[in-house]
């Protein structure tokens, strides 16, 4: 072997040793986040997630080896070239793997004590009973959730069913961030759970095709723009449906703070404006129940966002899409779809269960047992999270008081469980 081809194979070997030693370090699930915070995940999403990173790990293994055997049996320089340039491929094909294991690592690692572990679980529950309430009933079943916290304003989610970054796999769960500041109040999780029920049985596009014949008769142009965000309707939809007023007042509070998006959008955002928004959200609580602290807080916002202030170029579009907004509301909430079997929403999940009439009823039928007792608390999860929500909704003064005992009933369902191996 002559000098130079020495020296070539010496640089390929230490890039495919280094790259060889690099799957291995991948591969203990303990260096993304530690084995505390691995506990905190219920029994089967901690299999599935784990079992989904180590057949990823054991992809990149199997790609490791193959270049391990090319090396070896590279003699000239040509040969050895190619070797490099199938390092360069698999380096960047590493990458895209070790990004997922970051992602996961991150999520699972924000549950950092017994405490939050076990909110993030109660978080975990409620999510996907909102999703098998709407799913299973039509064959489809609802899959594991991850929540996580995480900072900012607005919660998000990865779908499970995503293909990944790696190109090959794709996610095992729906991975549903939760704001830091919302965790005592976490409606915003039925309204990503709302976005995977929407993509499993492909409601976005039937509810964007279902608003253009409704109001296209009528305003051509709001028509169109009000389908464009049909994915993010839905969403709200589904979360009002499972959480009645509030989830509208806790979508109030996180856009109320974003005074330059009243009015606008960034392009392509599939959002529509939150002056808008909040009086959907107000227009599903009145068709629903009738009056109520909806009317209000609907009322508070047109003062405190006079339509007149709005941009010349859009005011006319919000005075019309205001009036419309009633119509609106009863295609998502009434309009039989065929994503739920020709059927509308709420026959799928009766919005008038977490009426506020109805959840006075609940709160006094099962007395102080419905925060403390295991059946209650499992039973009634979503309507408890609807009841702690309507109260700190509407009884500000009591905030301390509804946190505490909304800790109280979220530790207890998502207590401890039996971690994944």
């Amino acid at each position: 072997m002559s000098a130079e081809v020495a020296a070539l194979r010496l640089q390929v070997a230490r890039q495919v040793a280094h790259w060889q030693a690099a799957v291995t370090a991948l591969a203990d699930l303990e260096n993304f986040a530690s084995a505390s915070a691995w506990a905190n995940l219920e029994h089967q999403l901690g299999v599935a997630v784990r079992a989904h990173l180590r057949r990823s790990a054991r992809r990149l293994h199997r790609a490791a080896g193959v270049l391990a055997a090319e090396l070896a049996a590279a003699e000239s320089p040509t040969e050895l070239e190619r070797v490099r340039r199938l390092v360069v491929r698999f380096r960047a094909m590493f990458l895209r793997v070790e990004l997922a294991f970051d992602f996961y690592g991150d999520c699972v690692n924000s549950r950092t004590t017994p405490r939050l572990g076990a909110l993030l679980r109660a978080c975990d529950f409620l999510a996907r009973s909102a999703m098998e309430q709407v799913l299973e009933p039509l064959g489809h079943p609802a899959p594991p959730v991850l929540t996580y916290v995480d900072k900012g304003l607005g919660a998000s989610i990865l779908r499970a069913g995503l293909r990944l970054w790696d190109r090959d796999s794709f996610s095992v769960a729906a991975a549903v961030k939760i704001t830091r500041h919302n965790l005592s109040r976490p409606t915003a999780i039925l309204h990503e759970a709302g976005h995977q029920a929407a993509f499993t049985l492909d409601w976005n596009g039937e509810l964007a095709d279902a608003l253009r014949r409704e109001l296209r008769p009528v305003a051509p142009g709001v028509a169109d723009a009000w389908a464009g965000w049909a994915s993010e309707i839905a969403g709200d939809a589904f979360a009002f449906a499972h959480a009645g007023y509030a989830a509208v007042a806790a979508l109030h509070d996180v856009v109320a703070g974003e005074p330059d998006r009243v009015w606008m959008v960034p392009y392509g955002d599939p959002h529509p404006p939150a002056y808008l928004r909040v009086l959907l959200g107000a227009a599903m609580a009145t068709r629903c129940y009738g009056s109520g602290p909806w009317n209000d807080l609907g009322q508070a916002w047109v003062a405190a966002h006079p339509v007149r202030t709005a941009p010349a170029d859009v005011r006319e579009f919000h005075v019309r899409s205001a009036a419309l907004v009633p119509r609106i509301a009863e295609v998502c909430l009434y309009r039989p779809m065929r994503a739920f079997g020709d059927r509308p929403l709420v026959a799928c999940v009766d919005p008038l269960r977490v009426r506020p009439d109805a959840l006075a009823c609940l709160a006094r039928d099962a007395g102080t047992a419905l925060f403390r007792s295991p059946y209650w608390v499992e039973r009634e999860a979503l309507r408890l999270l609807a009841l702690s929500g309507y109260r700190a909704a509407t009884e500000p003064a009591r905030a301390a008081e509804i946190t505490a005992q909304f800790e109280e009933w979220m530790i207890r369902l998502g207590g401890p469980v039996e971690a994944a191996a």
